[in-house]
């Protein structure tokens, strides 16, 4: 029998996951990966031009997948990259128009899905299992 702490991280990885596979069946008719429309949509969340280390640190990938991902997604024109102007070899990202029109679509797909899955939930414990899981991304980011 598994504890409840074991059945808890297997659910919490698995409702991820599921939750990550609807965001990309409902995107698909787009032809983005789960790379680029994450990309996208943490750029657009920025209040400043991230770098590329920064955009791949909130993306949890590590900087040669986010290049990779920031190459296709600059060849799209969806992306631009601007050098910095306190260090050269950086290099900010924003999003074009483009960008900006796809990351629109992504938003409201992915806050459809987010109403017809959470839909049926009561407020109050949506409301805790959120500052729970707050709780315990604040505590583990404090560790590393």
């Amino acid at each position: 029998m598994s504890s409840i702490e074991e059945r808890f991280s297997a659910a919490l990885h698995g409702t991820a996951r599921a939750w990550r596979l609807a965001i990309d069946r409902r995107l698909k008719h787009l032809g983005l990966s789960q790379a680029s429309w994450m990309a996208i949509a943490l750029t657009a969340k920025e209040t400043e031009p991230p770098s590329q280390t920064k955009l791949a640190t909130r993306a949890g990938v590590e900087d040669p997948t986010m290049v990779a991902t920031v190459d296709r997604l600059v060849k799209a024109g969806y992306m631009v990259r601007t050098p910095s102007a306190t260090d050269r070899r950086v290099k900010l990202l924003s999003l074009t128009p483009a960008g900006q029109e796809i990351y629109q679509t992504v938003w409201q797909e992915a806050d459809t899905l987010r109403r017809e899955l959470l839909g049926n939930v009561d407020p109050e414990m949506l409301r805790n299992v959120t500052l729970f899981l707050e709780a315990i991304q604040t505590n583990i980011e404090s560790q590393s």
